[in-house]
C-alpha cells in the first residue's frame, strides 16, 4: 500500500507542470487601458496625453 501511495504521489508531481501549462498559451495578448485623456503610445510603451500620440 505504501508503494502505491508513493507511486501516485510521484505521478502527480510529474504531471502537475503539464496541467499548469495547458491553460497558459504563450501567444496571448494583453489589452492596455489608459486613464481618461490619455492614449497608448506603442513607441514609448506607455500612456501619453491624447494630443501627443
Amino acid at each position: 500500500m505504501t508503494k502505491l501511495k508513493t507511486l501516485l504521489a510521484a505521478a502527480a508531481l510529474i504531471a502537475a507542470p503539464g496541467f499548469a501549462l495547458a491553460d497558459c498559451p504563450y501567444d496571448h495578448q494583453v489589452t492596455m487601458s489608459c486613464a481618461d485623456g490619455t492614449s497608448w503610445d506603442s513607441e514609448s510603451q506607455s500612456c501619453v496625453p491624447s494630443g501627443m500620440s
